[in-house]
């Protein structure tokens, strides 16, 4: 009689372990990127209270706010996140400064610049100082 054999040879087990291998070298870094982007985006969110302060101001006055803290605008440094230390606006510009938190972004700013077509207020991201293109989220990507 025949004996059955069950399981895997070893040549199997190693293509198996190549392709994972292969697989993990291409996915952890794409992954990294990702999790650096989303705390960029934090400081996007976190400067909407500055953009309507900015966009109502034009509204009212058809000027942007010179300073922080004048016509209702929060100041920079009370407006931070896990990730944001602070979110300072002058003239249109809301200059959004991220904290040590996540080392690949300590220290870079992302601008955010309000224009005006037809009364309304548009607002454009613009990369700052020191944050890399691959951690800009989508709508900061030229």
């Amino acid at each position: 009689m025949k004996k059955n054999m069950q399981g895997f040879t070893l040549i199997e087990l190693m293509i198996v372990i190549a392709i994972l291998g292969i697989l993990m070298a291409i996915a952890i870094p794409a992954y990294q990127d990702y999790a650096v982007r989303s705390k960029v985006s934090e400081g996007i969110n976190l400067a909407g209270a500055s953009k309507l302060a900015v966009a109502e101001t034009f509204s009212a006055t058809g000027v942007f706010p010179a300073t922080q803290g004048s016509y209702g605008l929060p100041a920079a440094n009370t407006i931070t996140g896990k990730y944001v230390t602070s979110v300072g606006s002058s003239s249109g510009v809301v200059t959004i400064t991220y904290s040590g938190a996540e080392p690949k972004i300590s220290g870079n700013t992302l601008i955010l610049s309000a224009s005006t077509t037809a009364g309304s207020v548009r607002w454009k991201c613009k990369k700052g100082t020191g944050i890399q293109d691959k951690y800009l989220p989508s709508e900061c990507r030229n």
